[in-house]
């Protein structure tokens, strides 16, 4: 392959792949770190052969991010807060919106606390990283049924503490006059 259709190829990948990796690994590292996480990632990409990525370049992309970040973080690891991850409420919604987005996302953020750090992760992977169950699994080392029992477990948890942080407390109907 030549420089210029390998020069190419990272390009495209970076294009596509950018802001999905800065994500994850702002869950990761926190949102100051994911930048060098994913600089180290396209690194390791144009050191690659493209042979063997072919096929399966997210998930190839989504491991070394997530090994990158596991190295820099060793001993603290946690995911961020998601107005870490870039869901901060627009300027150009009223009051009353933003305060309802803010309580959206406190009620996801309490909802995804609950979740244990792997169920988090794979969550992140497949909502937001858009893998398949087997790209999951690659990046993961787990077989692909267990990403599905995990993800599955994990959306179970998140719909009940959801609904259970939608129901008021049985003391407060009783106040109400």
């Amino acid at each position: 392959m030549s420089s210029d259709e390998r020069s190419n190829w990272v390009m495209r990948a970076l294009a596509e792949h950018e802001a999905p990796l800065l994500r994850y690994a702002a869950s990761l590292v926190g949102s100051a770190r994911a930048p060098d996480v994913v600089q180290d990632t396209f690194l390791r990409l144009c050191a690659e052969s493209r042979d063997e990525v072919e096929g399966h370049l997210a998930a190839w992309l989504f491991r070394v991010c997530r090994n990158r970040a596991i190295e820099l973080a060793r001993g603290e690891r946690r995911l961020s807060p998601l107005e870490d991850a870039g869901m901060e409420p627009s300027s150009d919604v009223g009051p009353v919106s933003a305060l309802e987005r803010k309580q959206a996302l406190t009620r996801v953020g309490t909802a995804l606390s609950t979740l244990s750090e792997r169920e988090r992760e794979i969550l992140w992977l497949k909502v937001d990283g858009g893998l398949r169950y087997k790209e999951i699994a690659e990046v993961m080392k787990l077989s692909v049924s267990n990403v599905g029992f995990i993800l599955h477990g994990a959306i179970s948890k998140l719909k009940n503490e959801l609904a259970r942080a939608e129901t008021p407390p049985a003391r407060a109907l009783e106040r109400t006059p």
